[in-house]
């Protein structure tokens, strides 16, 4: 899926939905014809059973679910600086399986959770379930379980807005390339050998790896083009996105290895989702407000 007229529509999506988060239903923001969008909200399922499943007994006996997000990705995971609200296409998604699951938006907690903490997370029980750009592999699989796959990004690369070097991933030797530590893209930089391993860069987060690209520390940022395409879309000027996606980074919600039984619930919900047209009118009201089309990716049940 390419992703590359995204920049303009992201920076739209990260503003318009800035209102959405854990309190009450997002406002419903502007389309890029100006029409207002429809509000997005979800019927909250009533005497919801999900039997074998110790996470969702847990979450039923505090009556409230803990959500792992991310915060950075404007357009995906966003928190609003000033308000704490966190907004985008997957926090969208997480509201809707929480809802299909029988808690409202005043039953959910958020939890930003870095990208090389997840396994560790849901494996301990901090979070319930995990939405924030989680490519679903079998190295993964390992340590938890997914849901899904709901959307199918590609690995990118962001530039400086003046760069005329790097083109593309077979242009990054002798480059400084950062990404988020435990992330898919670092793994692929280093395995695929694409820059030098002194030449590699980690942070907690890619708002980090963004801004020592701003500072001239580092010469390209690389992750998924949905992710990078927000960064871009809040400095055109200065960033940009180059070259074709080379990768499918099928996104999963991660869960407890072992909950078999909450994997298959929400499975079902996403399902459900797609065939009612609850997906796409949560695509459209996020990333699609670039003007980009997109469906959902087929589940991959197990």
């Amino acid at each position: 899926m390419k992703m590359r007229t995204l920049a303009v529509g992201l920076m739209v999506s990260a503003l318009a939905l800035s209102a959405c988060g854990r309190e009450g239903s997002p406002t419903a923001p502007a389309a890029p014809g100006g029409e207002p969008a429809a509000e997005l909200s979800y019927p909250v399922a009533e005497n919801v059973q999900v039997a074998g499943s110790p996470v969702f007994q847990a979450m039923t006996q505090r009556d409230r679910v803990v959500i792992g997000v991310k915060e950075d990705q404007p357009g995906l995971g966003f928190k609003d600086a000033t308000t704490g609200e966190f907004s985008g296409f997957d926090i969208e998604i997480a509201r809707m399986v929480a809802a299909g699951l029988g808690f409202g938006p005043d039953q959910i907690d958020y939890k930003s959770i870095p990208s090389a903490a997840r396994e560790d997370s849901i494996s301990r029980g901090d979070v319930d379930y995990y939405v924030g750009t989680y490519t679903i592999n079998d190295k993964r699989k390992q340590l938890i379980s997914f849901a899904g796959p709901y959307f199918q990004a590609g690995q990118s690369i962001l530039v400086r807005a003046d760069e005329t070097a790097i083109t593309g991933p077979q242009t990054l030797k002798g480059k400084k390339v950062c990404s988020a530590s435990g992330s898919t893209p670092i793994q692929r930089v280093r395995d695929q050998g694409l820059t030098e391993p002194e030449n590699i860069v980690e942070f907690q987060t890619y708002t980090q790896c963004v801004d020592q690209l701003l500072t001239n520390q580092v010469d390209a940022v690389t992750t998924d083009d949905a992710i990078l395409a927000g960064y871009a879309s809040q400095q055109p000027d200065e960033l940009k996105l180059v070259g074709e996606p080379f990768s499918e980074e099928p996104y999963g919600i991660g869960l407890n290895k072992d909950d078999s039984a909450l994997r298959n619930k929400i499975n079902d919900l996403l399902a459900a989702a797609e065939s009612d047209g609850t997906w796409q009118k949560i695509y459209d009201n996020t990333l699609g407000l670039s003007g980009t089309p997109a469906s959902p990716p087929q589940l991959e049940r197990y």
